[in-house]
């Protein structure tokens, strides 16, 4: 029988444990995935704990990311077929060797990227892509100033700003991170937590403004950021795992920027055919060769605790994968 990584109360990744668990047949427009690999995030880990905003319902499976292999199809779905690689994303049940998602939710993986690569993009990509293109509606020849740049979605911002055109300038803690954003097509870096942080970035870009932040980041570093902003400048708040800012209004005011919140889920279901279409079009590009996840470690399913720990602790130069075979 297959197993997942469940828990019957929130706790640290140990208090969890693999069992038995077969999530049954499909309904209808639905599939059943062979999961292969499952990206391990921040907010996965956060979500098990029972320190996320919002706390699923126990008993519980973590994850968010997962690629595998189409095992059943429920009635009504015939655009999938038994064998085909797909990737997808949900809101826990990932970690996990069989899982049943919504056929419109799941995507066939690009031709030559494997199942890790798969597992730890569609999160990443179209939270960047929803971040850059749609809200903050960045233009050719602008800077944008990524912060956590070696982490999965500031390594996504990093691919993408590039992609779109901008001068991209990448913050990040230790010199392995900073390199992996180089990787990833950064035009310049900046050493986080540096107390000459803020004239290391003016440097980076001619003595000029910035005109997007990316902040998957939070705490100290989003004042600190949304100061580097020019006029019309737009600072984008993705996630805080160092804590929630207080950024003081007057700023806003006399920079004459903007704050503006992204959230996937918020997207998904207020925009859901805007949402599909940028999932279409990272897709794209993906299976162009434009972008590739960078991955720092892979662990096999029952190192799930040293995974979810090592995901959680921030440290990894890349995505933290789970791989079930």
């Amino acid at each position: 029988m297959p197993r997942a990584i469940i828990g019957h109360q929130f706790g640290p990744p140990e208090s969890y444990a693999l069992e038995e668990y077969d999530p049954g047949a499909p309904g209808a427009g639905q599939i059943r995935v062979a999961i292969k690999a499952a990206g391990i995030s921040f907010v996965d880990v956060l979500t098990a704990r029972g320190e996320y905003q919002f706390k699923p319902p126990l008993p519980f499976i973590p994850g968010s990311e997962y690629a595998g292999v189409v095992e059943a199809l429920g009635e009504g779905v015939s655009n999938f077929a038994l064998g085909d690689r797909v990737f997808g994303s949900g809101m826990g049940g990932i970690f996990a060797e069989a899982g049943l998602f919504n056929a419109s939710n799941v995507s066939r993986i690009p031709d030559g990227m494997e199942f890790a690569e798969a597992a730890v993009f569609p999160v990443n990509y179209q939270t960047a892509w929803h971040a850059l293109v749609d809200r903050a509606q960045a233009k050719p020849g602008e800077t944008l100033l990524v912060l956590g740049a070696a982490g999965g979605t500031g390594y996504a911002a990093v691919e993408v700003g590039k992609h779109l055109g901008l001068r991209v300038i990448a913050s990040a803690s230790s010199a392995e991170k900073r390199s992996a954003a180089v990787a990833g097509g950064a035009d310049a870096t900046v050493e986080t937590g540096a107390a000459d942080w803020r004239d290391q970035v003016k440097a980076a870009n001619g003595g000029k403004e910035i005109d997007i932040v990316f902040d998957p980041v939070g705490g100290d570093a989003t004042e600190l950021a949304f100061r580097t902003l020019g006029y019309g400048g737009r600072h984008m708040v993705i996630g805080f795992p160092a804590g929630i800012a207080a950024l003081k209004t007057n700023l806003p005011l006399l920079k004459c920027a903007s704050l503006i919140g992204v959230q996937m889920r918020g997207h998904a279901i207020s925009r859901p055919e805007e949402a599909a279409a940028n999932r279409i079009k990272v897709m794209e590009l993906a299976g162009l060769g434009k972008f590739h996840p960078a991955i720092a470690a892979r662990y096999p399913m029952a190192d799930y605790a040293r995974a979810m720990n090592e995901a959680f602790s921030g440290k990894a130069a890349g995505r933290i994968v789970l791989e079930m075979e």
